[in-house]
């Protein structure tokens, strides 16, 4: 039982940021309309190219994070991003949602790799 406890923010985190990553170039499930000052945010990000670098980067990281070797890696590129998301919806959206299961698992899967972090420290 523990080990699946320990296994489950890993594929959690993995398969959100696959999802959304694949969502992206395949759309799996189509997109609503973001309104207001979100709307011209994310509107940026598509129109400069740097949302398919995020998504890009989203699937790589997805892809590692649930391989128990690489989840350290799979974490540090998915980090900036779990942040961005959180920072999006608090100060743009003003509804924080999914950013904030995504920090908190991913400050799980940190703790339970700190080993692979101590050189970091």
């Amino acid at each position: 039982m523990k080990k699946v406890l320990d296994l489950l923010p890993s594929v959690l985190v993995g398969a959100l940021f696959l999802f959304g990553g694949l969502n992206f170039f395949f759309n799996f499930v189509a997109q609503p309309p973001i309104p207001g000052d979100p709307g011209v945010y994310m509107g940026i990000m598509m129109s400069s190219g740097m949302m398919t670098v995020v998504k890009v980067l989203e699937v790589i990281g997805g892809a590692l994070i649930l391989f128990p070797g690489k989840r350290a890696l799979g974490l540090t590129i998915l980090a900036p991003i779990t942040v961005n998301i959180l920072l999006f919806e608090l100060c743009l959206a003003h509804a924080p949602s999914v950013g904030v299961a995504l920090t908190v698992l991913s400050a799980i899967i940190a703790y339970q790799e700190k080993d692979k972090f101590k050189a970091l420290l």
